[in-house]
């Protein structure tokens, strides 16, 4: 006897009590897709690159040996740490657990190497026979249809998540779907009857908009500022040229945003809030997630060369250092939050650059202070969460919770530094151009960056500030104010 009825089950929900079928029918997980939400293989491949890169050379040669040799020899990366952090359809898995707890058999059926498969059955003990690719057969579509065929000849319910499971569903006695897509939903009611469904969470334009941090775009605003301070805010081409810097490097920064992710999958996995991040979390594909980053990496240049030479050769400045702060600058103590104050001064720079303005050494020095300090305030923010979770050390960062006092510090002198550098450049730059009818207005500028930095670092200090500096202040009222006044600032300097 059968299910009447399909069950839609939301990820993370209860699911059905149980399936109105005899108990000596097994069910059949599939592993990548369905009981993780991540594909190992593409996993282990990076896992590979990250660890071992030096002998990626070898991957095109197993290539040639067949797809069941390479996922043998990339799963001897995977541990247990990581399969133990990997990302489940928390629906199909509790369900899945009930289904043993009621005595029936509960197998992986997966077209990963064995090796990986067994660590995954330690993880989930409930699974009690394991059928797989073993480095001679790749055991997937038709292949793994035989092979339950020939184990379970009484018939099997399987559970999987794409297209070559069609295979698989039309030798079963019932079909669990493990995905969103309505078309494969569809094709498996036409192959056998759907039990149950456990879509899992679609990426949408929301978890797009997170996965490439388009909140962030904000900080490359940056690339307008020289043609305030120069004097070319009704220079039609001096904002074309600008418009064009700021969506090129804010494409690169998406790009470099998704690498940064990628490569940091296991540590961002072991951390409280960034495990939620689309990559992270499996809501994102390792194979689109390349994709977007080869697009908007291309794209970027695209502009980049589409406003000069110049442009573009400050963007593939700006992507080396970025590279070298993803793949290990990060990772060390002071020099992390330096490198970043630099990033955030390039895209001053390339404002300038673009604009043809006027370059102003004060207005650079300035830059790297102001963003040093707010940078250090986004470490201090980390640490002070390291104790709340009484852990000692960040997961691929270099601080620790002892730290906190010298980044403390450290964060609070350079604010000071960047009210007294500001003073400076005023000094010396701005009020000798002659652009400003009024310039002594422009003192306030340095009243209110130290109101604005002091609320910073009050809130830092105080463990209130749970989020980027930089977000923060763009959903701050009080930071909100604080950007129109300086508008305010300006336009009386100016008229």
């Amino acid at each position: 006897m059968t299910m009447t009825m399909t069950m839609a089950i939301a990820e993370g929900s209860e699911g059905p009590e149980g399936l109105d079928l005899d108990l000596a029918l097994p069910l059949v997980l599939d592993l990548d897709g369905t009981l993780v939400a991540v594909d190992t293989l593409h996993e282990a491949f990076f896992l590979f690159l990250k660890r071992n890169w030096r002998a990626a050379w070898r991957t095109p040669i197993w290539t040639l040996e067949g797809r069941a040799v390479v996922k043998e020899r990339l799963a001897t990366e995977v541990t247990e740490a990581d399969v133990e952090a990997f990302p489940v359809n928390a629906g199909l898995l509790a369900f899945s657990r009930r289904e043993a707890e009621r005595g029936r058999e509960i197998v992986l059926a997966t077209a990963a190497d064995r090796s990986v498969a067994e660590k995954v059955a330690k993880r989930f003990p409930f699974i009690a026979r394991i059928v797989s690719s073993d480095g001679r057969k790749n055991l997937r579509g038709a292949a793994k249809a035989e092979a339950l065929v020939e184990l379970y000849p009484q018939g099997f319910v399987y559970a999987g998540d794409s297209f070559p499971d069609m295979h698989v569903w039309r030798r079963a006695k019932g079909a669990i779907v493990a995905s969103s897509s309505t078309r494969l939903l569809e094709r498996a009611r036409e192959a056998t009857e759907v039990l149950a469904t456990f879509p899992r969470r679609a990426l949408g334009f929301n978890g797009l908009r997170r996965a490439l941090r388009l909140h962030q775009w904000a900080k490359n605003a940056l690339v307008f500022v020289p043609l305030a301070l120069a004097g070319k805010l009704l220079d039609p081409q001096a904002w074309l040229a600008a418009t064009q810097a700021f969506l090129a490097i804010s494409l690169l920064a998406s790009a470099t945003y998704l690498l940064n992710d990628l490569w940091d999958l296991p540590e961002d996995r072991q951390h409280w809030s960034k495990r939620h991040r689309p990559l992270a979390s499996g809501e994102l594909s390792i194979g689109l997630g390349v994709a977007l980053i080869a697009l908007f990496g291309f794209s970027a240049f695209a502009l980049a060369l589409a406003a000069g030479t110049d442009c573009a050769g400050m963007l593939a400045l700006y992507l080396v250092l970025s590279l070298a702060y993803s793949f290990r600058l990060k990772r060390e103590p002071i020099v992390d939050v330096f490198v970043l104050a630099a990033l955030f001064t390039m895209r001053l720079a390339l404002g300038i650059l673009v604009s043809n303005a006027v370059f102003s050494p004060w207005l650079m020095v300035f830059s790297m202070f102001i963003f040093l300090s707010l940078s250090l305030a986004k470490r201090q923010t980390e640490i002070t969460r390291l104790v709340k979770h009484g852990k000692e050390s960040a997961p691929g960062r270099g601080y620790k919770a002892s730290d906190a006092p010298f980044v403390l510090a450290t964060g609070v002198a350079s604010m000071m530094a960047t009210v007294f550098i500001m003073a400076i450049y005023l000094i010396e730059d701005a009020f000798p151009k002659g652009f400003y009818k009024h310039p002594y207005f422009l003192w306030g500028f340095a009243v209110v960056i130290f109101l604005w930095l002091g609320r910073i670092w009050l809130l830092c200090h105080r463990g209130e500030l749970h989020d980027d500096p930089v977000a923060f202040a763009l959903k701050d009222k009080v930071s909100l104010f604080y950007a129109a006044l300086m508008g305010a600032i300006f336009t009386a300097a100016v008229f």
